[in-house]
């Protein structure tokens, strides 16, 4: 019985630089998804934190018209807040913006809202109902 040996050329088991070109484009596109998300998901971080503050402070303002059902929304200060929030802290929560900037959150309308200063309400998502950067209706 005769057996044959089969021999490849040289060349033909290493990786074409066309083939390591690709993955290299392949790897560098995943990591620019992944920055792109990674950035995403801090915007959603500070939105989601921005609503906590805000459902905290319209839970307190709540709870001071409960005690107090003659005195206008408008009328409202952090100070009449302050005893009504949770864990007893000496000022109100702040907000921090997308771009790091520290906002302060509007007590004297119903419901409360991020003050973007001017009499302004800072909501970057779009939506006063998706319970981001505001309480939702």
């Amino acid at each position: 019985m005769k057996h044959s040996i089969k021999t490849q050329s040289p060349g033909s088991r290493g990786v074409t630089l066309l083939e390591m070109t690709v993955v290299i484009l392949l790897i560098l596109s995943l990591i620019g998804i992944g920055t792109f998300s990674a950035a995403k998901i801090g915007e959603w971080k500070l939105g989601r934190k921005a609503g906590e503050e805000l459902r905290a402070v319209h839970a307190a303002q709540r709870l001071f018209l409960a005690d107090n059902p003659t005195t206008p929304v408008s009328s409202i200060t952090a100070d009449d807040l302050l005893p009504y929030m949770q864990g007893n802290p000496s000022a109100l929560p702040t907000v921090e913006s997308l771009d790091g900037t520290t906002l302060t959150i509007k007590v004297d309308v119903n419901p409360p809202v991020v003050d973007a200063g001017g009499g302004a309400a800072y909501d970057p998502s779009g939506s006063s109902s998706d319970s981001l950067w505001d309480i939702g209706k």
